[in-house]
């Protein structure tokens, strides 16, 4: 490093320490320890900058310090550097139409699958649950945030990206190409199961789905079902409101979610007798691979006690984002609020636990993969499923010794 940018270093070093002594001493209260953690910082620097093996990039490494602040906060929050916020822009103004089909979150600092479309590009290119994303399209996602891994895996229909995959069991990542396409509209699977027991399957809360939802509820109730299956396994995408008039069509009374945060007055959504439309037993499945609004509904079925949770923990994700644009260009992807459960828990921190825990087998799993289906869940529901199988019982008034043992 030349002397002219030593000095520019040196000099907003001593700016920052004489910020730091002012803050300190006129800060006594909940923001000294902000200002005790910029000094460290300060301190750090300058002993990398000074003692370091090599004369190092500094702008690097205060690119990568703040990769790294955002990285440890949560899985969807991010910093983007100038240059990668004006690409994340240019990308996002495209408006590519071709999509990928998967629902991303960040696992040992890399992009990984929360869950997979049905008939999407991701599917057909052999994409599962807990995948690591190691490289898209080039470009490492060590520090990447999940939505510019979502602009990565967008573009014109056709276009192909390649994938270097790290898969669960494997030491080494494979290759894979994926070709993005136009989605089809998400439809809910619809089927009736045994005797007087519906099954509903919903893939994704767009908008409209609650709508959609509530005309099938009155077909089942005219064809006479008196029992529902509703699977939220592999829902992971989608619109949080939607999720919570999802859940006002079961739900007479009681809290269905809170939305709270540091700076965000708590905002209670709460059932509505006026919009139930189905008031019969019901059962919903979910597992690791549900996740954001389908994880709002289990939370309040289960919470209110309108019905039971069948299957594995949710993944935890139901939460909010605000995008905070910075002076020199950068901008952050900042966590502000989390939802919570009737009960009160935070789902990003807990998830939603099942009421009735059912388990995939490793064979189960195997048996997915090998189809390229979602783990735990078809295109065509069976009463062999475990997690289906588990409901039924539980609905027919059979499945209360079974609980115990699940």
């Amino acid at each position: 490093m030349n002397s002219l940018p030593k000095k520019i270093v040196i000099a907003l070093s001593v700016m920052v320490i004489g910020f730091v002594t002012t803050g300190y001493l006129l800060a006594r209260a909940s923001e000294d320890k902000a200002f005790r953690a910029l000094g460290v910082y300060s301190e750090v620097l300058g002993h990398v900058q000074r003692d370091y093996v090599d004369d190092p990039n500094m702008p690097k490494v205060t690119s990568g310090a703040l990769h790294g602040l955002l990285d440890s906060l949560d899985p969807q929050s991010a910093y983007l550097s100038p240059l990668e916020y004006k690409d994340y822009k240019e990308k996002i103004a495209s408006k590519a139409k071709g999509e990928a089909g998967l629902a991303l979150t960040k696992r040992f600092g890399y992009i990984g699958v929360v869950s997979v479309l049905p008939d999407s590009p991701a599917q057909k290119a052999g994409l599962h649950i807990g995948d690591i994303l190691e490289q898209i399209a080039g470009f490492t996602t060590s520090q990447m945030a999940i939505d510019q891994a979502q602009l990565l895996l967008s573009g014109d229909p056709g276009a192909v990206v390649k994938l270097s995959v790290i898969r669960r069991g494997k030491a080494e990542p494979q290759a894979v190409e994926l070709t993005v396409a136009k989605l089809a509209p998400p439809k809910i699977l619809e089927e009736k199961i045994s005797g007087d027991v519906a099954y509903l399957r919903i893939e994704e809360f767009v908008p409209g789905t609650t709508k959609e939802l509530r005309d099938k509820l009155a077909q089942f109730d005219h064809q006479g079902a008196h029992k529902l299956v509703l699977d939220l396994r592999d829902c992971a995408l989608g619109d949080d409101q939607e999720g919570i008039s999802t859940a006002q069509l079961f739900l007479q009374s009681g809290t269905i979610t809170t939305l709270k945060g540091q700076t965000v007055t708590p905002i209670v959504s709460s059932a509505d007798p006026a919009k139930v439309a189905w008031t019969q037993p019901i059962a919903v499945l979910i597992g690791n691979g549900t996740a954001g609004p389908a994880e709002i509904v289990a939370g309040a079925i289960a919470g209110n006690k309108r019905g039971e949770t069948v299957g594995d923990r949710t993944y935890g994700t139901a939460s909010m984002q605000k995008l905070v644009q910075l002076d020199d260009g950068s901008a952050l992807i900042l966590t502000v609020a989390n939802y919570y459960t009737p009960a009160g828990k935070q789902i990003p921190a807990d998830g939603v636990a099942p009421t009735v825990e059912v388990r995939p087998t490793a064979e189960d799993l195997a048996a997915a993969n090998d189809q390229n289906l979602p783990s735990g869940a078809g295109q065509v529901v069976s009463p062999d499923d475990p997690a289906v199988r588990k409901a039924i019982e539980i609905l027919q008034g059979t499945g209360a010794a079974a609980r115990k043992a699940a």
